[in-house]
């Protein structure tokens, strides 16, 4: 059964309430590479214009870090659906030029 317009106003505005109680946010790993591994015990990589980049942390950056790399990717996940519903609602409620086939969820990105 498809959502009906109503309820996709409302998530998309509770959508827009939990981003804008989103914390600290940051893309990347971490890891903790526990003792003896040779080097730092805890590391965060990501990757910079094509190049990995790796930082060694304090515990403390660690576990920060672990939080806003989790949030970080709430926040994608949110924003992808927050997208598919404004397509959906844009081609539902906008008049386009005439068409001889519907458009499919897949060329609307809403797979």
């Amino acid at each position: 059964m498809k959502p009906d317009e109503k309820e996709l106003k409302a998530e998309y505005r509770r959508l827009r309430a939990r981003l804008g109680k989103t914390g600290w946010i940051s893309h990347g790993y971490v890891q903790d590479r526990g003792p003896g591994a040779g080097g730092p015990c805890y590391q965060w990589t990501r990757k910079e214009r094509g190049k990995t980049v790796s930082v060694a942390l304090s515990k403390e950056q660690y576990e920060q870090m672990r939080e806003a790399i989790a949030a970080w990717r709430e926040v994608q996940d949110a924003l992808k659906r927050m997208e598919q519903i404004s397509r959906t609602l844009i081609f539902k409620n906008t008049p386009g030029p005439p068409r001889r086939k519907p458009l499919t969820r897949k060329v609307l990105g809403l797979n």
